[in-house]
């Protein structure tokens, strides 16, 4: 039989591809500091942003005196992460450290191969300290080779990124009139794309529950009133964190056509492909999903059965940088954009937006805005937008450093 590119993907041969430039530079390192470094070990850097949110890095230590940044946050979900949480994530990221220690940060296809099991099997605290030391080790790699990620990717294709704004944490009041102002100062920066997730916080809602219309309404209510403040040219996406079941999901897209989404996001779990596909058949919006998903195989159903127009793997949670190409590729197949899910910390901006210049299928990078004005100074150098777009640096590795002054002055 002739080998189709879909069955040379499924094959997992060519999903091998993405990684023949880095393979190549880094063989030249051979008889560089890159091949002499050794990592050390790794530590975590928790910080909190708000009492919501808490952000955590990972720093991989090298005996060169190099460090490699990754992000480990929201594997506890969107709540508050407890102390307790943090040092179990600080026992994850030692357990997938020990696989690396005293070996080459070069070496990361052996870390993929030996991790991946436990990360696949482990749940989301394992799926993600694992995601957190790939992305280390890409940082690593690039600062030893002294080339910005993308290079080790196979080049960049774009020199900036569009990003969009998730106003949801950053909204309050939890009104109209609340997500009005707050995507309205986020238009106000420039930025061309809003996100918000107006129906959090509600009872979840099941089309069978009565008392579940009260929050469908205001819900909607808080989409029109973004839409009036930010007019008809700014692209405006809904997620609705799976709290709907299929006749609500469908029932609440008809509500909401009048604004015209770019996307409609997880009505339901992505998990569901088939609920999925069929709400998908069924509404005008495109539908994006997959935020929480692990590696190619988490997401291929959704992209062969075309359930979504958009997934949205995690370079935290879907295992980093080198499974988020894996994802682009399969998903370049049926035809299906890539927008990372990053409602996250300025590291995993910084790793996504390393990922996200190297992919031909490219929609949008989510940034989440808004939440402490403290998040430029976390980075050096800072993060920089301009029109609503991020600029792909040169710099080797993610192009950034930790701050640790400001980091430890915001302890869990």
């Amino acid at each position: 039989m002739p080998l189709t590119r879909r069955a040379l993907l499924s094959s997992g041969a060519a999903l091998g591809l993405a990684s023949c430039a880095s393979s190549r530079l880094f063989s030249e390192a051979r008889d560089t500091r890159g091949q002499r470094a050794r990592i050390t070990g790794v530590e975590l850097i928790p910080v909190r942003a708000t009492q919501r949110t808490v952000w955590l890095f990972a720093r991989l230590q090298t005996d060169v005196g190099l460090t490699g940044l990754g992000e480990a946050s929201d594997a506890f979900g969107y709540a508050n992460t407890t102390r307790a949480q943090a040092n179990e994530m600080q026992a994850e990221l030692q357990h997938c450290a020990a696989l690396m220690i005293n070996r080459s940060p070069l070496e990361s296809a052996d870390y993929r191969a030996r991790g991946r099991p436990r990360a696949q099997a482990g749940g989301l605290v394992a799926a993600t300290a694992y995601s957190a030391i790939e992305q280390a080790l890409w940082d690593l790699a690039g600062k030893l080779l002294e080339r910005p990620v993308h290079d080790l990717l196979g080049g960049r294709q774009r020199d900036s990124l569009p990003v969009y704004a998730n106003v949801n944490r950053a909204a309050q009041p939890r009104t109209p009139a609340g997500f009005a102002a707050t995507a309205a100062a986020a238009v106000a920066e420039g930025f061309r794309a809003i996100k918000l997730a107006p129906f959090d916080g509600f009872q979840r809602a099941q089309s069978a529950h009565p008392e579940s219309a009260p929050a469908v309404e205001a819900g909607i209510a808080c989409v029109a009133a973004v839409r009036e403040a930010v007019g008809a040219d700014v692209e405006l996406m809904v997620d609705a964190h799976s709290l709907f079941d299929v006749p609500l999901a469908i029932a609440v897209a008809e509500r909401l056509a009048p604004f015209r989404l770019a996307w409609y996001e997880e009505p339901v779990a992505p998990e569901l492909t088939r609920e999925t596909l069929e709400i998908r058949r069924r509404v005008e919006q495109p539908m994006a999903g997959g935020e929480l998903l692990f590696g190619s195989e988490g997401f291929a159903p959704l992209c062969r059965e075309r359930a979504v127009d958009v997934i949205m793997p995690d370079v935290k949670h879907c295992g980093g940088i080198q499974e988020l190409l894996r994802i682009a590729a399969l998903a370049e197949l049926d035809g299906v954009a890539v927008a990372p899910h990053n409602p996250s910390g300025p590291v995993s901006t910084a790793a996504s937006v390393q990922a996200c210049a190297a992919l031909p299928n490219f929609r949008l990078l989510e940034l989440q805005w808004g939440e402490v004005p403290w998040r430029r100074e976390l980075i050096a150098p800072s993060e920089s937008f301009r029109a609503g777009r991020i600029a792909v640096p040169d710099a080797p590795g993610f192009g950034i450093e930790l701050d640790l002054r400001i980091a430890r002055a915001h302890p869990v």
